[in-house]
């Protein structure tokens, strides 16, 4: 039986995208939440939403002491309903994500994988069903190359800071990142806006004028 956490996750990518959630928070003055658009889905059906668990990785040109010792932490610490979010800092000298961390981050409840950079395996992933959204892919291990150097700490991708536990949503447009001292508000105002989007869609499609409908419901 599903959590109460992820029966609202659930519902949130049901109905929600990616798009209305921006506008939302355009409308309550965070007009720079959207992750740089260079970070899509593997899979153009792929949707992506949970709460972020936040991974600084860096670039690095020699051997650990203790292979892979940070990125076993944070899989291992991985609890249901987060999203694996990294900040790779765009970088492309490996595909730091991959088949293995989708499936621990699967069996652990993880809800997917947004990272700054590259990943590969990607058939694997997509067989597996697990949304993960990337710059790009790249067939070199990350050993050696990038290193996860601490997590559940503030990152920054593009523009946007991210904190541990805000709510990540992800979809073909693109990522959006709700900060969760105003989730309450954002999701309550989406729905609304979903609901009245609906509206002057199915009056449109009647045959209304687009002025018409935006002097009646306000929604363009």
């Amino acid at each position: 039986m599903k959590s109460m956490k992820n029966q609202y996750l659930d519902q949130l990518q049901e109905k929600l995208y990616a798009a209305v959630i921006s506008d939302i928070l355009d409308s309550i003055g965070l007009r720079n939440q959207s992750l740089p658009a260079h970070i899509r889905p593997l899979d153009p059906d792929m949707v992506v939403c949970g709460y972020a668990k936040t991974v600084q990785v860096a670039d690095v040109s020699r051997e650990p002491v203790q292979a892979y010792k940070k990125q076993i932490e944070v899989l291992d610490s991985i609890q249901p309903g987060e999203i694996f979010v990294g900040d790779v800092g765009g970088s492309e000298r490996s595909a730091f994500f991959g088949e293995l961390m989708s499936a621990a981050t699967k069996v652990a409840g993880g809800r997917g994988a947004v990272i700054d950079g590259l990943c590969r395996d990607v058939k694997k992933i997509k067989e597996m069903g697990f949304p993960v959204f990337v710059k790009g892919s790249r067939p070199m291990d990350s050993y050696a190359r990038n290193e996860v150097i601490d997590y559940n700490v503030t990152i920054n991708i593009g523009d946007v800071l991210i904190q541990p536990g805000d709510l990540i949503f992800g979809d073909i447009d693109g990522v959006v990142v709700v900060p969760k001292e105003v989730e309450e508000e954002v999701i309550a105002k989406a729905f609304e806006k979903v609901n009245g989007e609906n509206m002057v869609r199915d009056e449109i499609l009647k045959g209304m004028k687009v002025s018409e409908a935006f002097e009646k419901f306000g929604i363009l």
